[in-house]
């Protein structure tokens, strides 16, 4: 199966506990789903990139303290610059319980083989903000782009292809059993995750 295969080293700035090698895990239901997802995008002259997916409950953890140091600014400028640390929590930007912990949740972009390069998303994976949402300047539903429906603080906006690109993925994935998260335009899980009420510990590593 063509993934790329990362370790999640943002928004901080070192490596995340529970991640011992760099691959990706996924529930066989979930890993099965998402090859339809890749036959399909390949098709299309694409591959998938998977940031992340299975994350063991230290790694979450991890986030916790790191969100809960109010003076570990050193990633905001990347992931949240319009944002004070201290209402990460509030905000439910960082949480006790992530849906990757349960195996079947992953966040990826999209490689365009054609031009060797990621396709440009219009924004960074893992910012805190309005512009990761699915809905920012269009209707991921209908697909009309409507560039006055951004609500970013700083005025930013993405362009139509942009807005298109991220489509392109959110349709396949949904095509094939993968439900959309409404504020990060990365973020699926599958529809019927077999896991649902289950936090994994185990780190991430290959698995024999």
């Amino acid at each position: 199966m063509p993934f790329s295969k990362f370790v999640i080293l943002a928004p901080i700035s070192a490596r995340i506990d529970g991640y011992e090698e760099p691959t990706a895990l996924l529930t066989r239901r979930a890993a099965d789903s998402l090859r339809a997802v890749s036959d399909d995008l390949k098709a299309q002259g694409y591959r998938l990139k998977i940031y992340d997916a299975y994350r063991p409950q230290c790694a979450v953890d991890h986030f916790m303290r790191w969100a809960a140091d109010v003076n570990d600014t050193l990633m905001k400028p990347y992931f949240y610059p319009d944002l004070d640390k201290k209402v990460l929590f509030p905000m439910e930007y960082i949480c006790e319980r992530s849906g990757h912990t349960r195996g079947s949740t992953l966040d990826l972009t999209l490689f365009d083989m054609k031009t060797e390069k990621e396709l440009d998303m219009g924004g960074t994976f893992d910012w805190f903000g309005p512009e990761s949402h699915p809905d920012f300047c269009g209707n991921p539903d209908s697909s009309e782009f409507t560039a006055d429906n951004h609500k970013s603080p700083a005025n930013r906006t993405i362009t139509p292809e942009q807005f298109q690109n991220r489509l392109v993925l959110r349709q396949a994935m949904m095509r094939h059993g993968f439900k959309p998260f409404d504020t990060e335009w990365w973020h699926f899980t599958l529809a019927n995750e077999p896991y649902p009420d289950t936090y994994f510990t185990f780190p991430v590593k290959r698995l024999k």
